[in-house]
């Protein structure tokens, strides 16, 4: 399949994945956008079928949770923007909105997530791999080649997910 005959362009679905709560997920305002429905009737199917979304498969994130995403977005708190926390989907609760959501859009949509996924995993196994081989690299040779050492140190530093910057304080402060 070529890439313009996709439904949804893979890049748009990985950068929709976030990492919440030690887990890679999807909110449900994404998913809504891809289904080609509205976000509130994904939620009440989600409500309707809760049995099917225990905790580990999709969670309403926290007040404070949402309150970051905000800040981080840019979505508006007042007036025209979103008022209550969105829905998170994991990788085994996007497999069950396919269950529930049965239009053949969203069953198209739920494969492509679903390979995004596996695409993801796969990458981070390759990067586990690789750190694993240079540490066995670096402990045959040791100290004797200090630049092999670098090299190995900037390959490490290629490899390392991008820092998260620390939130400073935000107006002015007498000290």
């Amino acid at each position: 399949m070529a890439k313009s005959d996709l439904l949804i362009p893979e890049d748009r679905i990985e950068k929709s994945i976030l990492s919440l709560r030690g887990h890679k997920v999807q909110l449900d305002n994404d998913f809504a956008e891809m289904y080609g429905a509205e976000t509130g009737q994904l939620v009440r199917h989600v409500k309707r079928n809760s049995l099917r979304f225990p905790s580990d498969f999709a969670f309403q994130m926290s007040p404070e949770e949402f309150s970051d995403l905000k800040c981080q977005t840019g979505i508006s708190s007042s007036w025209g923007g979103r008022r209550t926390p969105p829905w998170a989907f994991t990788e085994q609760g996007v497999a069950m909105l396919s269950s529930v959501l049965n239009s053949r859009r969203a069953i198209e949509v739920n494969i492509a997530i679903m390979r995004a996924f596996v695409r993801l995993r796969q990458i981070l196994s390759t990067n586990k791999e690789l750190a694993a081989k240079l540490d066995k690299m670096e402990r045959k040779l040791g100290e004797h080649d200090q630049h092999f050492q670098v090299v190995c140190e900037a390959i490490r530093q290629l490899m390392a997910p991008p820092p998260t910057a620390k939130k400073g304080r935000i107006g002015f402060y007498a000290d």
